[in-house]
């Protein structure tokens, strides 16, 4: 750490910390990246398993940017692959494709069921017609863009096992921004017209993919940052921000057992705000540790299954919103690129959303993975006889949780 002053240190080695690390890094600045993990990418970010791969979570790249495009193609060169999307979602004990197939959803949940969903869709349209309606919760925005058939029959079970709180209480700006632009009519022009147009982002059926998994995009860029006389350091953790006049002056890290401070002229966090302002030294009012505290994540157990056969689905997610199904989605890494196992051989990755300190995150390893394979078996998907190993992976502060009123609380 005994180095002259940096022109930027930049707390955090996600996508977003190497990113700007690298903007910086090509401009001629000298740069130090710190990462209290001891790999970078945070979420989207690959493990190894013996000679199996996956992601935490699979994150596939999608970008309407060229730029950025060209960045991420530029970067991984031969590695960059062009995948299809396919997924389903498993509602009622059968499986519907996403995005939507109009002839698969009638077939899938019934043809009283789906003429309900569009006759409220229809109404839903009707009554926006006549004055905007406000919107403040996931609730309100779902039932205005699709109805309320489609809300009670998908998005509130699934949307209530992911956030762990009421479809009332999480906030419209976060399904607005992951589904925005699309509406079940959307959805059924697509279903017709595929190649008509330009489907909303969520729709996208191909997407860009590192052939030996996404955390190739954050190790390419701190490769790059590296090349350039800067430093991208693991296992340092940040443990405080010393401030002055409105200026942050330095960072005291600690790396095994010592603490050092870190100057720069500039400094950059991608680190949760809730973290950021515990660390100011000295520390901010009271009022605003209040509001970093009353911000809240969800957290994520991965169970990674590996299995003694070629392939267990020919789909790139599959989600389960019912609560009976422990996991809310898996994926098949080698379904993403044939790289992620060695050959004949295949993994499952499920996603278990939950709260530190909850019935999931205490569980034990052997009781997550047991579950998970059981419940894998159960629904036809795996036999137990071709599991080979498990991995149980457990990830803090997964997702921020927008709850009604994280906005004024985030400002504060």
């Amino acid at each position: 750490m005994n180095r002259s002053r940096d022109d930027v240190v930049v707390l955090g080695a996600g996508l977003a910390g190497l990113s700007a690390g690298h903007a910086l890094a090509q401009a001629g600045l000298r740069v130090r990246v710190l990462e209290r993990e001891s790999a970078v990418g945070g979420l989207a970010r690959t493990v190894a398993h013996g000679p199996f791969r996956f992601d935490l979570g699979g994150h596939r790249f999608f970008t309407q940017d060229e730029t950025i495009e060209g960045l991420v193609r530029g970067l991984l060169g031969l590695e960059c692959l062009t995948v299809p999307r396919r997924s389903q979602i498993f509602l009622r004990n059968r499986y519907i494709d996403y995005p939507l197939s109009p002839l698969n959803a009638i077939s899938g949940l019934g043809a009283s069921a789906a003429l309900s969903v569009v006759l409220d869709y229809a109404w839903e349209k009707l009554r926006g017609r006549f004055g905007a309606r406000g919107m403040v919760s996931l609730e309100d925005w779902v039932v205005s863009h699709f109805g309320r058939s489609l809300f009670d029959l998908y998005f509130k079970e699934y949307s209530e096992k992911v956030w762990g709180v009421g479809c009332e209480s999480i906030s419209m700006d976060w399904v607005a921004q992951r589904i925005g632009g699309l509406s079940l009519g959307a959805a059924v022009r697509n279903a017709f017209f595929r190649h008509g147009g330009q489907a909303a982002r969520t729709l996208a059926n191909r997407f860009l993919y590192p052939s030996h998994g996404i955390g190739r995009i954050a190790e390419r860029l701190r490769e790059e940052i590296e090349r350039e006389n800067n430093e991208v350091l693991c296992n340092v953790e940040v443990s405080r921000i010393r401030h002055e006049d409105f200026r942050v002056r330095a960072v005291v890290v600690r790396r095994g057992s010592r603490d050092s401070a870190v100057d720069g002229r500039a400094f950059i966090s991608t680190v949760p705000l809730t973290h950021l302002v515990r660390m100011l030294d000295p520390p901010p009012p009271e009022e605003v540790l209040r509001a970093a505290a009353a911000l809240r994540f969800r957290d994520l157990v991965i169970v990674a299954v590996t299995l003694n056969r070629r392939r267990a689905t020919g789909q790139s997610w599959m989600y389960f919103p019912e609560r009976r199904i422990p996991f809310g989605r898996i994926h098949e890494p080698t379904n993403w690129s044939a790289r992620m196992a060695p050959e004949g051989k295949t993994l499952l990755v499920a996603e278990q959303f939950c709260f530190r300190g909850d019935s999931v995150w205490t569980a034990s390893d052997r009781e997550l993975a047991e579950g998970t394979i059981r419940h894998l078996h159960g629904l036809g998907i795996i036999s137990r006889k071709e599991v080979l190993d498990r991995a149980v992976l457990r990830i803090p502060e997964a997702y921020l949780l927008f709850q009604v009123g994280y906005r004024e609380h985030r400002e504060a």
